[in-house]
């Protein structure tokens, strides 16, 4: 009952988390505070999600997005000083913008002082902040503010202060209606919509480019990209089950359990079969209550941050370092034996369900040297994944692959004696999963260096590590390295086992693939891994480039119907990191260029071009607020939320020259073998569908 409320409480604690992690990662408070009869302060208070900061004032041009503040109404007052930032602020090399960059993480305050001069004060302008994390940035955003009130009674307002006043109000934007678009999944349109456009097109045409796909695009990419996702982690998990039962602490326990219950009930065959059965069901209960307990304590924010936060990515690179050594025994990692002995102990004082579950909880405890590394493995995996069940679902998958034995052979107690019997092959399973999680160390240790700019794990550093670690797996499953455990096992003479040599040879056959790529290979297979090829320092490799002739989306739009050919959106960033490391490692493969320059369209989208409007255009945001469009970045930054429903960079959409969506999005992810599958299935769809209408034309035509 006790374990029932507690899997009640964790399933709320996660069902809230997922509430919270829908929230914007970056909120920004106003207020007004007078710091003396003639002076008040205009304060923006931001609070951050875990792994995402705010730059600070004052950027060198070229960098990421500074904070500023635009004063576009200054009656009766006038800005005392620049923009100020308060809090702990950061400074680090940032090698893709090659100059040092200033930030805040977790909270931030910007100050603007103003010096009042009139009898009264009207006071208004906005702040601008950009934000991002390691995975990709928010548009340049606004923060408006509006204030009025009483000045210096006996001091009339300075003749200069009036005329910059006279023309800010001048220079106010022009507000042009533009309603009938919200961000939901109840989207609608009216035939008002976007008339503020700017007429580079007809009215007509225009409303169609600008009409929200969001439901389009969830039909390619939304449900069922979500549900691939948990089916891989549960997969992902159910291995991971199946590999700790092969493990010498888990696999010799088998038949002494199962042999345990049916002689438990020898004149009841069905009890003891039930019994196996409960003691199957509780191994699940257990690791899906850690699954669901991890969930809880971190949080969705959090769990999105540890794919990004260099702190964590280092941990986990230890972690992975000590149970890597435990497998290659060092060292072997056990629980206090105190633990499994008074659980034991309570499992043989009762009765019931509560001694079976309490059998199981010994098992989780004894088997912990053999499954802790493999169970800390996933949950690294898992705890970075995208969904947030990841954890639960994960443990769920290796729960039931570690619980099928114990309940099938308890049904079929003849295929206990077809078992294959403990051995040598145990501890080679244990040395493979060392090289395995001394491999993926790496690969965190990588998200880290690249996030500080150490430079400590370039490309080809990375490349040669995965040799080594690959080569000497093969050698070790070919039978030409030993560990001291394979001394301790037996005969260190005996030949290897047929399949132990040709895994081996798939694995030095895997290191000699790498070899190319210390020369600047592509090598794709390891491309989600390794650190993307602009971290490559000596590199033969021929780059294809790949340069967008369009930067309107109109003029793009018109120029793809005008050539019959799809599009691809590019919602980038001048100052998106990974904007670029994308352009950097999947560009710039050969088969992604040629598509790119040959099949599509490319239009790129830059959200933070400070290019002015020839007009401010106001519109209605999802949330109901007016918010004025004043740059081309604004209006490209607006596109993507109304008519995609997202807002963060690299956004990649495959649309037709309708701007419907052609499969779904994209967005930042260096596997190149996925993104080349992305760009084949829009430009096969496209193609597909001018198809079906030339067809439909002929026929028409002849009757």
């Amino acid at each position: 009952m006790r374990t029932t409320k507690l899997l009640i409480v964790l399933l709320i604690l996660s069902v809230s988390v997922l509430s919270a992690h829908a929230q914007s990662p970056v909120q920004f408070t106003v207020s007004q505070k007078q710091v003396s009869p003639t002076e008040v302060d205009v304060v923006f208070t931001g609070k951050m999600s875990p792994g995402w900061h705010v730059y600070s004032t004052g950027l060198p041009d070229g960098g990421p997005i500074s904070a500023s503040l635009t004063t576009e109404v200054a009656e009766g007052a006038k800005a005392q000083g620049n923009l100020k930032a308060q809090g702990k602020e950061i400074s680090n090399y940032d090698k893709m913008f090659d100059m040092n960059v200033r930030y805040f993480e977790q909270t931030v305050t910007f100050v603007q002082r103003y010096l009042i001069t009139g009898k009264t004060y009207h006071i208004k302008g906005l702040l601008e902040y950009g934000a991002c994390n390691d995975k990709s940035c928010l548009p340049p955003t606004d923060v408006e503010f509006d204030y009025q009130g009483e000045g210096v009674q006996e001091t009339a307002a300075d003749p200069a202060d009036k005329k910059k006043a006279d023309d800010d109000a001048l220079a106010a934007p022009v507000e042009v209606p533009l309603t009938g678009v919200v961000l939901a999944d109840t989207l609608t349109t009216t035939a008002d919509t976007l008339t503020a456009v700017p007429a580079q097109l007809d009215s007509a045409a225009v409303k169609g480019l600008w009409t929200p796909v969001v439901k389009e695009l969830q039909a390619f990419n939304g449900d069922q990209q979500k549900s691939r996702s948990w089916l891989y982690i549960f997969l992902m998990g159910f291995l991971g089950g199946l590999i700790a039962l092969f493990t010498p602490c888990v696999w010799p326990i088998i038949p002494m359990t199962v042999s345990f219950f049916l002689k438990r009930a020898k004149d009841d065959k069905k009890k003891g079969i039930k019994d196996a059965i409960t003691y199957g069901i509780s191994i699940v209960v257990i690791y899906l209550a850690l699954g669901l307990a991890i969930t809880a304590f971190f949080g969705a924010s959090a769990l999105n941050a540890l794919s990004t936060n260099a702190v964590f990515n280092i941990f986990f690179c230890v972690l992975l370092i000590v149970f890597a050594l435990s497998f290659f025994g060092w060292f072997e990692l056990t629980l206090p034996a105190s633990w499994s002995n008074k659980v034991d102990q309570k499992a043989s004082s009762t009765s019931g369900l509560l001694s079976i579950f309490l059998m199981a909880f010994t098992l989780v405890l004894v088997s912990f040297s053999c499954t802790g590394p493999i169970i800390g493995f996933l949950l690294v995996e898992l705890t970075t994944a995208s969904s947030i069940l990841g954890p639960a679902i994960g443990m769920f998958g290796f729960a039931l692959a570690l619980a099928l034995p114990f309940t099938l052979f308890a049904l079929f107690p003849t295929w206990l004696k077809k078992a294959p019997k403990s051995g040598g092959w145990m501890n080679i399973i244990k040395v493979t999963l060392g090289f395995i999680e001394l491999a993926f160390a790496l690969k965190f240790f990588s998200v880290a260096d690249l996030a500080y700019g150490w430079r400590l794990l370039d490309r080809e550093v990375f490349l040669c590590l995965w040799i080594v670690i690959f080569g000497a797996l093969g050698l070790y499953l070919i039978g030409k390295l030993k560990f001291q455990s394979d001394w301790e096992g037996g005969d260190i003479n005996k030949p290897m086992p047929v399949v132990c040599i040709m895994l081996g040879l798939v694995s030095l056959a895997f290191a000699l693939y790498m070899v190319p790529g210390l020369w600047g290979a592509p090598c794709k297979a390891v491309s989600a891994f390794a650190p993307p090829m602009s971290t490559q320092d000596f590199n033969l490799y021929q780059a294809h480039e790949v340069r967008a002739k369009y930067l309107n989306y109109e003029e793009g739009m018109a120029a793809a119907k005008a050539q019959g050919k799809p599009v691809l959106l590019d919602f980038t960033g001048y100052g998106c990191v990974n904007c670029r490391k994308m352009e950097a490692a999947v560009w710039t493969d050969p088969d992604v260029a040629r598509m790119l320059n040959n099949d599509y369209i490319l239009i790129s989208l830059f959200v933070d071009d400070k290019t002015p409007l020839p007009e401010h255009i106001q519109v209605t945001e999802e949330n109901g607020q007016q918010r004025t469009l004043r740059t081309v970045g604004d209006k490209w930054s607006y596109l993507q939320r109304s008519k995609f429903g997202t807002n963060a960079q690299p956004f990649y959409v495959a649309v037709n020259p309708d701007g419907y969506p052609l499969t779904g999005s994209a967005v930042y992810d260096e596997d190149i073998s996925k993104y080349l599958k992305f760009l084949k299935q829009g430009f096969e769809n496209y193609s597909s569908a001018n198809a079906a209408a030339s067809a439909a034309a002929m026929i028409s035509s002849r009757d």
